[in-house]
């Protein structure tokens, strides 16, 4: 922008850098400012070049707290001098306005306010190669310290800070993305920025990377050592999980990756897709260059009516625009307008994302405020592409929004959500029905274009008969396609006679019926109860419990059903429906069948005695009372192992939430008591420690309603092993404290009860107390005559033995603790005990026994695939040969542990050099540095 220079001057360009020691020029002239309080008068106007900063501020900027005589005339004063100042060079840019001065400058030829630009500029870059060029140039304006030379109290504190924080956020996703595109930046640079920020462990973690990268990894290690002596000691802490998985990838041997999650969960891109060219324009029209959105993220609302497309037209432009997104998407089914009526609650949404973004269990705080800023946090650093599907309100959508731009968010629902245009600025988009050249369009490619332009008449009449509504269509085009030598004539006379002499909107019940009319009885009851009963996407031996029949029954039914579009089989063996018919097939249920509870019932006990299943699988939980017997009718799907059944509860996960609050509607209490204990340990295994809490305190209440004092303590007792999880000590031992009033007289029950009592202790680390709590939960096994009980205590007796130093006494415990395992074929519990053993023999120094009890260890963790027992025993094994001196063995195997932990959470390199280190410090550190 130029600037009038004064009466009778030219014009001027008076161009501010502060980005650094203050330089200021004019047609690229330098201006020599005198040293003192103009410089920072002159940079406080430019940062908020074009607008007037009030009178106030200047004299905070320039004097701080401690202005004298009349600050205003001394401001004024100050003023007249850099005017003075600036007009020997030509120009006069600065001018009095009401409260205060502006200065007359293009904020562009400020480098401070180019540098955000660019910055806001790369956040909403359409793809990472345009984010790079923008980034690359707003770091080339970076000089230095900001306002070096400016003396300003007020610049140092608030808008040097600032800035510095913006420059090193953008330096790090700047090698971010040379990383990812595989052409790492210099190290040299990098490594001088970072000495520049000794504690700013974001920045170490990415020069390691490029060391690594660089094929420089001892040096890395190097610095990595340096830089965790240099937090312990200025600190007193650890370096963050971040910088310890960049270690742990540089011990195995790789040049570290950027480790992020990058989920792609947007359902499969819609077959036979037609026509929509005008909608989908609109959107890509919201992804051109254009002004900065003022740190908002873009939101694209799709809204229209039921069965209109919107979901199939969001999926499918999605798919077209994910490349422009490299850290992924995100997708949810908000169920706002479900026949259940029970929409997915924001918080439950935010909890699924913190999965999706692989965040450890142990990272995600407790509380929905928490999460969700957790959750923000993460995307602020991503450009990701989430589509939130079939939204309720603004309510339910808001919490969901990143809170920085560079994130587009598509959100589809039967509401406009006024609300969110208004208060979020999204960019509404409202779908109305197919035009009839477009639905011509999308039957044929659903029946072939030869079929419609062999029968143009009955093509054309189809289409009308369905009104422009392409669920209507994709049912009509199924049927024609199942077909496919009936004539398109007589579909359209069929439909003739269904839907009347209906030429407007199509009654899209009416088209149900038609295609429902069609099935056969077997089929038909089918869609009742699956597309009615069934709360969510479900399984074949889930559809078979309901219809109370072999599963192989229902296989030719449920093809039958998928082939008319009734039921989508989206994944293999798995079948959901759309809302319409949800409520179409709910509805045909409550008219037809009469016996709709005893069917859910069947589905609960499907769902109770497979979890069952699937838990025995997974071991080490055997504080369990087996459920009655599966009811008539009810399949009960089994496993073959322990990875198909942690499988299962995976996929089955909200399934079996669903079915937890289906038995509390139906009042089954025991059914819900019997559900959440089956829930314990796949619950745990997933990492799902709040889902599993929640779970109990289920289970907390229904037995309270039950009063059944055996089932509550129980209840309790799984809580606090949940509560424990979370870090919550203090609530666990108060449920134990309620367990144990509970199971006054039940020995058994107190038995379990003090056991968990210990394993609390054991994490807070209380040895004694936690010895104490096993002498007791052994001592009522015994009275009990619960040997596989007894044998658990024993092993706790024994590792907490060891723990307070008596060795012998471990190794007798843990001895009579074996015995008990293999008795009662307890594997999990077996490789445990030969692996407090080789640590008590480790710290008795006897090294052969120490390998021989490990080696036993390692063999049953692999048999029973606990991948964290096995790199834990790799490690102790390791220690065994580093403390015999033989290190070519020990390195061997640290190598194959540090290549195990790069699969599992990074706290695991942690926790494993933590148990190191009570038997060997020199061990523990050699682990962490060797390979």
């Amino acid at each position: 922008m130029k600037l009038a220079a004064g009466p009778g001057k030219g014009l001027h360009v008076l161009t501010v850098e502060v980005l650094g020691p203050l330089r200021v020029s004019v047609d690229g002239r330098p201006v020599e400012l005198p040293a003192g309080r103009l410089r920072a008068l002159l940079a406080v106007l430019a940062m908020s070049a074009g607008r007037t900063v009030p009178t106030d501020t200047l004299v905070t900027a320039l004097w701080g707290t401690d202005a004298r005589g009349d600050p205003r005339a001394n401001v004024r004063t100050n003023v007249r001098r850099l005017r003075r100042a600036l007009e020997t060079a030509g120009t006069q840019p600065i001018a009095a306005r009401p409260g205060g001065y502006l200065l007359a400058a293009d904020p562009d030829r400020v480098d401070a306010l180019r540098f955000g630009r660019l910055l806001d500029e790369a956040a909403d870059a359409p793809d990472a190669a345009a984010e790079r060029s923008r980034l690359s140039t707003a770091l080339a304006l970076w000089r230095g310290t900001p306002f070096a030379g400016v003396r300003s109290d007020w610049l140092e504190r608030s808008a040097a800070p600032a800035l510095e924080e913006r420059y090193l956020t953008a330096l790090e996703r700047h090698v971010d993305l040379l990383l990812a595109d595989g052409s790492p930046p210099a190290p040299a640079e990098l490594a001088e920025v970072a000495e520049r920020y000794p504690l700013r462990e974001s920045l170490w973690a990415r020069l390691l990377r490029v060391l690594g990268a660089a094929g420089r990894p001892a040096e890395a290690l190097e610095r990595y050592e340096a830089l965790r002596r240099r937090l312990a000691e200025e600190l007193g802490t650890d370096p963050s999980p971040e910088l310890r998985q960049v270690h742990a990838d540089l011990l195995a041997g790789g040049a570290p990756a950027v480790r992020r999650a990058v989920p792609r969960q947007l359902p499969a891109a819609v077959s036979g897709f037609a026509g929509r060219e005008a909608e989908a324009a609109a959107l890509d029209a919201l992804l051109e260059p254009g002004p900065a959105r003022s740190g908002a993220p873009l939101i694209a609302l799709i809204a229209g009516t039921a069965g209109v497309g919107k979901t199939t037209l969001a999926v499918h432009w999605a798919h077209q625009v994910a490349g422009r997104f490299p850290d992924g998407q995100l997708y949810i089914d908000l169920r706002g307008y479900g026949p259940s009526g029970e929409a997915v609650h924001p918080a439950a949404a935010v909890r699924e994302f913190l999965d999706a973004l692989r965040v450890p269990p142990h990272r995600i705080p407790d509380g929905p405020a928490a999460q969700a800023g957790l959750y923000r946090g993460l995307l602020a650093e991503r450009r990701m592409l989430l589509l939130l599907d079939n939204a309720r309100d603004a309510e339910q959508v808001a919490p969901l929004l990143p809170a920085a731009p560079g994130c587009l968010v598509v959100v589809t629902s039967r509401d406009h959500l006024a609300g969110l245009v208004m208060a979020y600025g999204a960019h509404p988009l409202t779908l109305g029905l197919l035009p009839p050249d477009e639905a011509g369009r999308l039957l044929g490619r659903r029946i072939g274009h030869d079929r419609v332009g062999a029968e143009p008449a009955a093509a054309d009449e189809i289409v009308r008969r369905c009104a422009g509504l392409p669920l209507a269509l994709a049912m009509v085009a199924a049927r024609a396609a199942i077909r496919p030598a009936h004539p398109l004539a007589a579909l359209a006379g069929e439909l003739r006679d269904t839907l009347g002499a209906l030429e407007g909107a199509a009654d899209i019940r009416a088209v149900f019926s038609w295609s429902y009319d069609t099935l056969g009885g077997e089929a038909a009851r089918l869609f009742r109860l699956v597309g009615g009963l069934h709360p969510r996407d479900g399984t074949i031996a889930a559809a078979a419990s309901l219809a109370g029949v072999p599963p192989a029954s229902v296989r030719a039914p449920l093809a039958e059903l998928a082939r008319a579009n009734l039921l989508t089989e989206h994944a293999p063996g798995r079948y959901s429906c759309h809302d319409l018919l949800h409520a179409y097939a709910a509805e045909l249920c409550r008219a037809h069948d009469t016996d709709r509870e005893t069917a859910l019932r069947r589905l609960v006990d499907h769902y109770i005695h497979s979890a069952c299943a699937a838990a025995s699988h997974l071991h080490g939980h055997i504080d369990t009372t087996v459920p009655d017997p599966p009811r008539p009718g009810v399949h009960v799907t089994g496993f073959t192992g322990p990875d198909e059944a942690l499988a299962w509860f995976t996929a089955e996960r909200p399934a079996l939430l669903t079915a937890l609050s289906l038995a509390a509607e139906l009042r089954s209490d025991r059914d819900v008591c019997r559900l959440a204990q089956a829930l314990f340990l796949g619950l745990h295994r997933q990492g799902r420690w709040h889902d599993r809490a929640d779970a109990q305190r289920a289970a907390v209440a229904a037995a309270q309603r039950l009063g059944d004092p055996a089932e509550e303590a129980r209840a309790h007792r799984d809580l606090a092993a949940a509560l424990a999880d979370l870090g919550h000590l203090d609530e666990a031992h108060s449920n134990l404290d309620t367990a144990l009033a509970r199971s006054q007289n039940d020995t058994l029950g107190r038995a379990w009860t003090h056991y968990y009592r210990g394993l609390v202790y054991g994490i807070q680390g209380r040895e004694a107390d936690a010895l104490h709590a096993a002498a007791q939960a052994h001592a009522l096994f015994e009275e009990a005559g619960d040997q596989a009980g007894q044998a658990l205590a024993l092993t706790d007796l024994g590792w907490y033995q060891g723990r307070v130093g008596n060795h012998r006494e471990a190794i007798d415990l843990c001895e009579q603790a074996l015995v008990l395992h293999q008795k009662f074929g307890n594997r999990p519990h077996e490789a445990h005990t030969w692996s407090c053993l080789g640590d008590t023999h480790l710290q008795l120094g006897d090294h052969t026994g120490a390998v021989h009890h490990y080696r036993r260890a390692l063999d049953l963790f692999g048999e029973v695939g606990d991948v964290y027992g096995e790199v834990s025993t790799l490690a102790h094994l390791g220690a065994c040969h580093h403390l015999a001196d033989d290190d070519p063995a020990a390195h061997e195997l640290w190598h194959r542990a540090h290549t195990r932990l790069k699969g599992l959470d990074p706290s695991s390199t942690d926790q494993i050099h933590a148990q190191l280190a009570t038997i060997s410090e020199h061990a523990a550190e050699a682990f962490l540095r060797r390979r």
